[in-house]
Parts: C-alpha cells; sequence; structure tokens
C-alpha cells in the first residue's frame, strides 16, 4: 500500500474540536513533532474566530514542548492523561482549564482497551521507518502506542528523518490480552525478548504520513548539587551494607532509577563503586548516565521504555549503534513498568519525593497538597513491587524554609506500606520491619535536617495515643506556617497543646 504524504498543516486540517489522540514516546523521546503544534496553530484561529477547539491526549508519559506546550499556551488541551512535566500544562491543570487525569503508567493501556476513557479518533506515531505492508519501526520511546494503534480509528505517522534505521532489534513490542484471556508474562531476565521488533499496523487507518527531521530536544542534566551528590552517596553507602550483610544475592539485583539529578548522581556512584558488581537495569527510562555506565561495562543492560538522552548523548549512541545495540531493549510502558515482572526479577526501586512524613508517608505529586507538579508516573508500579523500595529528597529545599519531612504529608501517593527506605541528604532511615514510632524515630534522626528536628520531636509529643499518634489538629502546621509565613520554622505547636 502507497504512503500518502502530506504536511502537518494538512493533517491539522483534519481535526474536529474534542478528538481524542493516543501519541507514541514516554518522556521527550518517540513523541511527535510537527502535527500537534499545526493543530494548536489551527485552534489559536479558531480560538480567534470565537469558536471551541480542544483536542483530548494521551500518552506513555509526559512529552514535550511540541506537545504539551504549545497545547497549553493556546488553551487547546481538554483532556490529558496519564502524566505531565510541562511549566505552561501545569499551570493550565491547576486552573482548571484542562482536565488531568494522574495515573500509574502500567495502568494506562490497559484502561484505554477496557473502554474507561472512550473512543481513540487518532494514533500519531513517530517511526524511524514504515513499510507499505504496516510494519513500523518505532524510534527512542515506545510507551503506550501499541495500545493507541490498536484502538484508534485513523492514525497518522509521523517519519522521522533524524531517526536512524539501524535502531531496528531494540524494540520489543507488544500487545497484551486482557482479562480473563491473559497469559504471564514470560520475562524472568531484562534482557529476555518476548514481542517484536516493529509495531505492525493496519494500513487501511493510516490516512497521512509527515516527515520531520527533529532529535528529541532533551536537555543536558545540571552537574549535581552538593545535596544530590550527598543524596545519591547516602543510597549507593545503603546498597553496599545490603550487600556486605548478604541481604542483596552477590549477582545484585536490577535497578529502576527515576528521572532527574538524584538519580543520575545515585547512578554515577554507582559507577564508582569497585565493590558492588556489575549491573542491570529493568526500568522505564534511561538517561545520560546509564550510556556512561554502559561504556565503562558496570551496567551490562538495561530494558527500558524510553532512552531519554540529551541531543548530544542521542547523537553519541547512534553514532555507535554497534556497541549499544544489544545493551538496552526498549518495551511498551505496561511492560516496563508491569508489577509482576518487577516482583519477580527483585527490582530495586529508587524515586524520588517531594516531601516524607514522620511516619513514612510520601507524596510524589501536589506542593502543600493542592497544586500538581507532574504527576505519579511510575513511581507506584514500582515501589508497591519492589525488592526494596528506596524514596530520596532533600531535606530542605528553598534555603531552610520549607522541611521536605513533615508531620503528615499534605497529598499521600505512597502509604507507609509502600516505602521501605528514606533518604535525605542528612542520612538514611531504614523503616523494615518498623511500628509507626519507631519509623517516627528513624526518620527524624536520620533524615530530618538540624533546623527542623526539634519541631517535628515536638510534634510526636503532640500525639494523642494510638498506634499512629498523629495530632489531627496539628498534622497539617509545617504546611499551614508556610502558607501564612513563608516559612515552615515559625510553626507554633503550643495552640495545639
Amino acid at each position: 500500500m502507497a504512503l500518502n504524504f502530506m504536511t502537518a498543516e494538512e493533517a491539522a486540517q483534519m481535526i474536529n474540536h474534542n478528538d481524542t489522540f493516543g501519541l507514541s514516546g514516554f518522556t521527550a523521546p518517540g513523541t511527535p513533532k510537527a502535527i500537534i503544534e499545526e493543530v494548536a496553530k489551527r485552534a489559536e484561529k479558531e480560538h480567534e474566530a470565537g469558536n471551541e477547539f480542544k483536542i483530548n491526549v494521551f500518552t506513555g508519559a509526559s512529552t514535550n514542548d511540541h506537545v504539551d506546550g504549545i497545547l497549553a499556551r493556546t488553551n487547546t488541551m481538554g483532556r490529558r492523561a496519564p502524566y505531565q512535566n510541562t511549566p505552561d500544562l501545569r499551570k493550565r491543570i491547576n486552573s482548571h482549564d484542562a482536565h488531568y487525569n494522574d495515573r500509574h503508567l502500567s495502568e494506562m493501556a490497559q484502561e484505554v482497551r477496557y473502554g474507561f476513557y472512550g473512543d481513540i479518533d487518532y494514533a500519531i506515531i513517530e517511526a524511524a521507518d514504515v513499510t507499505p505492508d504496516g510494519e513500523v519501526l518505532l524510534g527512542t520511546g515506545l510507551g503506550n502506542i501499541p495500545t493507541y494503534a490498536a484502538k484508534a480509528k485513523k492514525i497518522f505517522i509521523e517519519l522521522n528523518e533524524a531517526l536512524p534505521k539501524t535502531l531496528y532489534g531494540m524494540h520489543d513490542v507488544v500487545l497484551l490480552q486482557d482479562p480473563p484471556y491473559r497469559r504471564e508474562i514470560p520475562i524472568f531476565t531484562p534482557s529476555d525478548r518476548i514481542g517484536s521488533p516493529t509495531l505492525k499496523i493496519d494500513m487501511n487507518k493510516v490516512v497521512g504520513v509527515v516527515k520531520t527531521n527533529s532529535l528529541d530536544g532533551v536537555k543536558p542534566f545540571t552537574e549535581p548539587d552538593e545535596v544530590s551528590k550527598q543524596i545519591g552517596s547516602n543510597v549507593v553507602n545503603f546498597l553496599l551494607s545490603e550487600y556486605r550483610r548478604g541481604r542483596l544475592p552477590k549477582e545484585f539485583l536490577p535497578l529502576q532509577s527515576g528521572v532527574g539529578n538524584v538519580a543520575n548522581a545515585v547512578l554515577y556512584d554507582l559507577g564508582e563503586s569497585n565493590e558492588l558488581p556489575k549491573f542491570r537495569m529493568y526500568t522505564e527510562v534511561v538517561q545520560d548516565a546509564v550510556l556512561e555506565l554502559m561504556k565503562k561495562e558496570k551496567c551490562v543492560f538495561a530494558s527500558t521504555c524510553s532512552m531519554t538522552f540529551s541531543d548530544e548523548t542521542e547523537r553519541e549512541l547512534f553514532s555507535n549503534l554497534d556497541f549499544f545495540h544489544d545493551k538496552i531493549l526498549m518495551r511498551p510502558a505496561e511492560i516496563s513498568n508491569n508489577p509482576e515482572v518487577i516482583r519477580r526479577l527483585g527490582v530495586i526501586a529508587m524515586n524520588t519525593a517531594l516531601e516524607a512524613d514522620i511516619f513514612g508517608g510520601v507524596n510524589s505529586t501536589h506542593v502543600l497538597g493542592t497544586r500538581m507538579m507532574n504527576g505519579i508516573g511510575g513511581s507506584g508500579d514500582f515501589t508497591r513491587n519492589a525488592y526494596i523500595s528506596i524514596f530520596s529528597c532533600p531535606s530542605v529545599t528553598k534555603g531552610g524554609l520549607i522541611s521536605n519531612i513533615v508531620p503528615m504529608v499534605a497529598h499521600a501517593d505512597h502509604s507507609e506500606h509502600s516505602v521501605d527506605i528514606l533518604v535525605t541528604d542528612q542520612g538514611v532511615a531504614d523503616l523494615r520491619g518498623k511500628d509507626p514510632v519507631q519509623r517516627a524515630e528513624e526518620i527524624i534522626t536520620n533524615c530530618a535536617h538540624p533546623l527542623y528536628k526539634e519541631l517535628l520531636w515536638d510534634y510526636l509529643k503532640l500525639g494523642k495515643g494510638g498506634q499512629t499518634p498523629h495530632s489531627l489538629a496539628a498534622a497539617f502546621a509545617f504546611h499551614t506556617a508556610f502558607a501564612e509565613h513563608g516559612d515552615m520554622q515559625k510553626t507554633d505547636f503550643s495552640k495545639y497543646c
């Protein structure tokens, strides 16, 4: 079947108000670059003419400025799921101009197949290559595109000429059956392949192919600051301690790491450890640090959903694919983040928190409990099923005006049942096997900043009994003090006595 080439502008003219899109990609990699931008431009003209025009966007995770950024600035985003990290869209979500459904990433594809979100009008697939019979070589991120392509009424393909066809073989494309017919996922090591190197689509649904030529535009992470370095060092020292005690197998276990400077700092520190053995990763995103560890032969394999590399590192990857080709395997999000596989492999999960409370609860998403930051992402997928679940955050932010260790988290994403280890720049709290008061003592002693230790001890004394001695009146006193005075140190517990 001949490919129908068109411009992104021509594709955008086919879109109607309230159409729902399923996009390829997971973070910026694999995310379409052209058609959605033209849809946003068209929406601006419709808005100027007094017409309502918004679209709904489902993805694998976050996207890029070509999607979430421009749709937010033009107020063209209707519904959005399952994750985002763009400042412009964040503003729309918090002002209710966009309807954001924050979901566990492993659940999104199956929930679309179950019909929970209605019809998918269009799938947009970024591809390195496509054959006339419907074999699509995907790019550097998969996300949920196998499901979106299967469920969509129509499909656009963005054929990105910046992507080398030698990516062939680095994808493991699988579409799970739904209950009651779902079977086990036969992944027993991170490198096990269970699917196809390409995505098979129905070419009768393809309404247009748009050529692009663009890398993913991921900016390099800044050099970790001293706080991030200390957190990274604390995490690695904890893993070393577990390894020495024999609580980790001599072969070590696969690692999952979140996104950001702390995650990169942890990985770089792991690379410097001569005592820990070579390791594999079973994760949702690999970053620049992973490529460096592979060159050092410290990380020998990574199963992921996305290669979230800076443009410079992406160019290095493409120019050395012979070396990296058999060391990275990309899978759909419901495989990379699948609880069954995570539990089976014994993945060590390392994720970040906005804040944690003294009893072990974690807030990953909402600033002061109300304003969405990014979303829960895959942290819940991994932490609830990990061999060891580690959360980290700085002990304070804003120069000490905010304590990230609080009496009670203002929004609960992960309960104390899911958090094994809490790490800050101050130290490590091992919460395993401890009751609530013991957890509080461990966290205050080892993780709280000196500016806030006494306040946290004071709060613990306020509790009126029970297994978890919260003071309902004072539980959010830290947050209230910041809202009123801009400084949590001005918390006054005397009025609650």
